[in-house]
């Protein structure tokens, strides 16, 4: 009998109960669910990456949401320098903040040639800052160092002078006196410190000195909280004490020399653990000044030449003088020095540092008188360095006088002295051609810069004294002062002498100091004087 709901169906089978040929079902869906969560995870962890890539570079310095605060400044966050648009650099990738070069890279002749520079050179024991850093410096290390500073150090302008068309030339002046302390030392300094160690960089720094490496080490190691001392003789003046003050450095004026201050340094270095910092060619201090060279690079297109201060301290110069001859081989490097102070030629000559170099103590010198401090600058300076020029002290200060009037650009001596080869004509190779010089330091003190600027302006024929006698008679003078009227001179001071006159009686003898236009309005107003007062002397410079 048919049961009237029809055929039996068929018993269900269970899910969980595997076929002949097939696992459990249960086992194939966590499968496929792993492999999503897999896939997810994988997609998750590439598109962080892709965002750590695009990134910013971070920064040792303390940089704020708005940009980095430098000079005071929030905001402005300076352009970094672009390795990857210069030729044969390597390949790198961020690492903790720094910068990780690998070691497959392209090496072509210019690597060679940096590595032929400057081989190893063992360093006396009595360094005890940095010498175990000494080694070879390549142009990695100034890129890395590049990267490093870039949020610590203005990346100055390199512009195209008034000067060009006076000296028959294209000239573009690095102005590295715009940087916070006004030196270009800060770039060494600033790379220098932020390569310490942790233990060392709580324990704190010490120098001694008033130089610009002192300043840039107390403003920029402030920034970076690392307790920072500076000894200074109680002959340095107030001001460049407040200033180091200001940075943020506890000073302390010690002894009456300088060689005073630096014992006292290293003697506190020892007994409280601070790193005592000098002035000194580690690869460190080198890489950072060498950063110069390469915003140089980027900033000028089709460069002939770059001219560089050079001296004892010559750092700037070997560092840039890597960077320059890596990136291209037929850009000329120059340094130059003073005639009084040939330093650097002398010790080039001899092979090795002299120590009986011409030095002077007077701070308008500042390290353009320097002692020669370190075999591995000066190897590199003797391999890569293509002239080095001398010029006088006239020189440098109508070069002053030049930025100042021209550029609306207060420097120093060391600032000018690369203009200086070029107002001297020591390089009239360079007629017609794209020349970059550097300016790298502004710190002028007030009283040196009035002198500065009167004895220019002397040398430079445009302030001159004569004297001549007169007699003393009412509307003498007054002749007198309407020929200058007439030669257009302005006359600055005017003396009278009759006690004292060897000449004939009732007579005076008036002595002027007038300012004229240039060399020829002086010629001129000569002439015209030596006409209607054949007596009239001139005082030479």
């Amino acid at each position: 009998m048919v049961s009237p709901r029809g055929p039996p169906r068929a018993r269900p089978t269970d899910m969980t109960t595997p076929g002949p040929f097939l696992p459990p079902y249960g086992v194939v869906v966590g499968v496929l669910l792993h492999l999503v969560v897999y896939l997810v995870a994988v997609l998750y962890r590439d598109d962080n990456k892709v965002k750590k890539q695009d990134a910013p570079a971070p920064c040792d310095l303390r940089c704020y949401k708005d940009g980095p605060i430098r000079n005071g400044l929030i905001g402005q966050k300076q352009p970094s320098i672009n390795p990857e648009r210069l030729k044969d650099f390597g390949e790198e990738d961020y690492l903790n903040g720094d910068v990780k070069t690998w070691e497959m890279k392209i090496v072509s002749r210019n690597e060679e040639l940096l590595r032929d520079a400057l081989p190893r050179i063992p360093q006396s024991s009595s360094r005890s800052s940095l010498s175990s850093h000494n080694k070879l410096i390549r142009f990695e290390d100034i890129s890395a160092a590049a990267f490093k500073i870039q949020c610590g150090v203005q990346k100055t302008p390199c512009m195209y002078s008034r000067l060009s068309k006076q000296y028959g030339m294209d000239i573009y002046l690095k102005k590295e006196f715009l940087q916070y302390t006004g030196s270009v030392k800060e770039r060494g300094v600033l790379y220098l410190l932020t390569s310490l160690p942790q233990d060392q960089q709580r324990k704190g720094v010490i120098v001694a000195l008033d130089s610009n490496f002192s300043m840039a080490v107390a403003y920029h190691a402030s920034e970076l909280r690392i307790p920072v001392f500076v000894i200074m003789s109680t002959s340095t003046s107030p001001a460049r004490v407040k200033m180091c003050r200001e940075y943020g450095a506890m000073v302390i004026s010690y002894g009456t020399t300088a060689k005073d201050s630096q014992t006292h340094a290293r003697r506190l270095a020892q007994e409280n653990g601070y790193l005592y910092l000098e002035e000194e060619d580690s690869a460190l201090y080198l890489s950072g000044l060498g950063t110069v060279g390469l915003e140089v690079y980027e900033q000028v297109p089709k460069l002939d030449a770059v001219i560089f201060p050079a001296g004892g301290h010559c750092g700037l110069l070997a560092g840039s003088a890597a960077a320059l001859k890596h990136l291209n081989p037929h850009i000329s490097v120059i340094g130059v020095e003073s005639e009084s102070f040939p330093v650097l030629q002398q010790s080039l000559k001899a092979g090795h540092p002299t120590e009986d170099q011409a030095c002077s103590n007077h701070h308008f010198y500042g390290d353009v008188s320097g002692l020669c401090f370190g075999s591995n600058s000066l190897q590199l300076t003797g391999k890569l360095v293509d002239k080095v020029v001398a010029v006088r002290e006239e020189d440098i200060l109508i070069s002053i006088l030049r930025l100042l009037e021209y550029e609306r650009a207060t420097v120093d001596a060391e600032g000018a002295i690369g203009l200086a080869a070029l107002v001297a004509g020591k390089l009239p190779e360079l007629k017609g051609k794209r020349v970059a010089v550097v300016i790298c330091s502004g710190n002028l003190e007030l009283h040196l810069l009035q002198q500065c600027v009167a004895r220019g302006l002397t040398l430079d024929n445009r302030v001159c004294r004569f004297s001549l006698v007169l007699s003393d008679c009412p509307g003498d003078i007054s002749k007198l002062l309407e020929s200058l009227a007439r030669e257009e001179a302005r006359v600055l001071d005017i003396k009278q002498e009759r006690a004292f006159v060897t000449s004939e009686l009732f007579t005076v003898e008036v002595t002027c100091t007038v300012e004229t236009r240039d060399k020829i309005h002086t010629a001129q107003l000569r002439n015209a004087l030596l006409e209607r007062y054949p007596t009239a002397a001139w005082t030479e410079r």
